[in-house]
Formats: C-alpha cells, sequence, structure tokens
C-alpha cells in the first residue's frame, strides 16, 4: 500500500472521522503542537474535565481557569497553550496566535495580576502522543482529517460544537460530513 504524504506540522488541528470508536478520541479536534523524527504531540481542544486549575496545583492563584484532558499520555503532566507569547518568555508559537508553555513563574504572576485571564490560556492534564510513523500511519487508513489552525478554536469555542465547527469552516463535503450524529453506522 502506497503512503501518502501529509502536511502534518505544529498549528494544524487533527479531527477525528465521524467513524472513530475509541472514546478517548470520537468527535475530538486536536491541536498539533509537535511533530518531529521522534513522534508527535498535541492536545484535545474540546474535552473540558469540570475542573479548574487551582484545584490541581497548590500554589496556583484562586482563580478559576478550566481544565482540559489533553489526551491518554502522561495523565499526570499539566500543559498549557494560551494567545500571550509577548508576554510570557520562552513560549513556543506553534500558529499565528497559539503559543505552548513558556515560564510557568511567570503565568501564575500574570494570572495573579490579572493580565493573563481565561481567555487567554487553556491548561491540559495529558497529553496525545504517537511515536514515529504512526500518525502517518493513522492519517492513511482515514483516522484523521488534518486542518488548519484558527485560534479561535482554542479560545473561543463551544466545546460540544467544536468539531462540527471545524469540520464545516474546512467545507465542501466535510459539511456534510459533520452533521453525522453518533448512531450513525454503516450496518
Amino acid at each position: 500500500m502506497a503512503h501518502k504524504k501529509f502536511d502534518i506540522q505544529p498549528g494544524r488541528v487533527l479531527i477525528a472521522q465521524p467513524f472513530m470508536e475509541d472514546n478517548h478520541f470520537k468527535k475530538s479536534v486536536i491541536l498539533m503542537c509537535e511533530h518531529n523524527e521522534d513522534g508527535s504531540l498535541g492536545f484535545f481542544l474540546n474535552k473540558p474535565i469540570n475542573m479548574d486549575i487551582s484545584e490541581l496545583l497548590r500554589d496556583f492563584p484562586e482563580k478559576e481557569f478550566e481544565v482540559y484532558f489533553g489526551g491518554p499520555v502522561s495523565t499526570d503532566t499539566i500543559h498549557y497553550i494560551h494567545n500571550v507569547g509577548e508576554l510570557l518568555e520562552d513560549s513556543i508559537e506553534i500558529s499565528r496566535g497559539v503559543y505552548w508553555g513558556g515560564d510557568f513563574e511567570k503565568l501564575k504572576f500574570l494570572i495573579e495580576s490579572e493580565l493573563v485571564k481565561p481567555q487567554n490560556i487553556r491548561f491540559f492534564i495529558g497529553y496525545s502522543g504517537w511515536s514515529d510513523g504512526q500518525l502517518e500511519d493513522e492519517l492513511n487508513t482515514g483516522s484523521w482529517i488534518l486542518s488548519d489552525m484558527d485560534p479561535n478554536y482554542a479560545f473561543q469555542n463551544k466545546n460540544k460544537d467544536l468539531w462540527q465547527n471545524v469540520l464545516e469552516n474546512k467545507g465542501d463535503t466535510f459539511t456534510v460530513i459533520a452533521q453525522m450524529d453518533n448512531g450513525f453506522s454503516l450496518n
């Protein structure tokens, strides 16, 4: 079987095909933050876990910042993306207006000072990861749809509608796919 080449790179999103059965990934939208010869790493953008970051970290400002399930790998780790890279040293720009990580002590100061608000940042527990070549194989078998990232997907979205919205923004036949409900079956 010939493998198709895909433009996997930081700042793109993976959209789960509507037939994906794995409950972790069903109707998920994953922001890709890293892709290299060692593998790939990204975070779910539409899986809130109904918890604030201050509930997980002892010396964190007592502010309401929702936490998301980033993926099933290393669920004992916390990660974050944000749109304030100019304020937070050591941030990695992964897409126009979207940054990953940065100086955590400075982040806490910026949150305490209210220079970073909930609409500027997204926290994750764990991440989604693929070994070298694994994501390409999954794309070749049709498990994922690649699309461009829009900062609004991370910072201004309605979580339950994100999968559908990203597909509709992609246009063409993806608009029809976006209308498929959970009960659809090929049987």
